[in-house]
């Protein structure tokens, strides 16, 4: 499955998946179904207004209607994280390719492109099916020249799949209540390395990842533990403690 590698916050790489093709339709489709009813409720509103009130108030109702549709995109990304609501649902958003929230700027090379890219009145247009088809990051036009693609949402591991892997005991005493520095995301990412770590046997992502923990948690590694036991202590430490297991 096409991936693209994110360096985080604490500089280490993690792969997201790309979005595919078939979910960017997905999305697509929901937020023009949206539009679909939206505007018979303005042709409803227009029939209505040009008849019992004056012809002035139907243009106007089409008029609005015309620039939501307009700027729906440009806004949503830029006021919704990077997603409109299709793209929420299929949970997808635009992101930059060095992993970072896209500018305005990009967000805005990317709507002023839609025109090519998916062609007018149509939702979906040739040139932005065989450009993400074809490029390595599934990136439309808009996308290349943007330098954005879209990612899945949903984190590979989500956090409730942390717990399985560490069977704790009642008694079990945590030896770091620092973890509570931490959030879900940093668990997870935390996760994510150790689980990099026992497929490939890649010790620089655990020494990277216990030096940012040692810092982000302000803790110092006791004598006799190495980093590897040390990331694994802060997992059952924070599953522990939040789970509620220690009250």
């Amino acid at each position: 499955m096409d991936s693209i590698r994110i360096n985080t916050a604490q500089n280490i790489d993690i792969e997201y998946e790309i979005a595919g093709l078939g979910e960017r339709i997905a999305a697509r489709c929901i937020d023009l179904a949206g539009f679909a009813i939206l505007f018979i409720v303005a042709w409803i509103l227009f029939i209505i207004g040009s008849i019992s009130v004056s012809g002035t108030l139907g243009v106007v109702i089409l008029i609005i209607y015309l620039i939501i549709f307009a700027f729906y995109d440009l806004v949503c990304e830029l006021t919704m994280n990077g997603q409109s609501f299709g793209k929420r649902v299929m949970k997808i958003k635009v992101i930059n390719l060095d992993g970072t929230q896209p500018t305005f700027g990009q967000y805005l090379i990317r709507w002023l492109f839609r025109m090519i890219d998916f062609g007018f009145p149509l939702g979906w247009g040739v040139i932005a099916l065989v450009s993400v088809a074809i490029t390595q990051n599934h990136q439309r036009l808009g996308d290349l020249l943007a330098k954005t693609t879209l990612i899945k949402t949903t984190p590979r591991t989500q956090l409730n799949h942390v717990a399985f892997n560490f069977s704790l005991a009642d008694e079990y005493q945590p030896l770091f209540k620092e973890v509570l520095h931490l959030n879900d995301r940093d668990v997870e990412l935390i996760h994510e390395v150790l689980t990099g770590y026992y497929q490939t046997g890649n010790a620089s992502l655990i020494y990277a990842m216990a030096a940012k923990t040692k810092e982000h948690i302000f803790v110092t590694i006791p004598a006799g533990m190495n980093e590897l036991q040390f990331l694994e202590t802060v997992l059952k430490d924070y599953n522990y403690i939040t789970s509620g297991l220690s009250t």
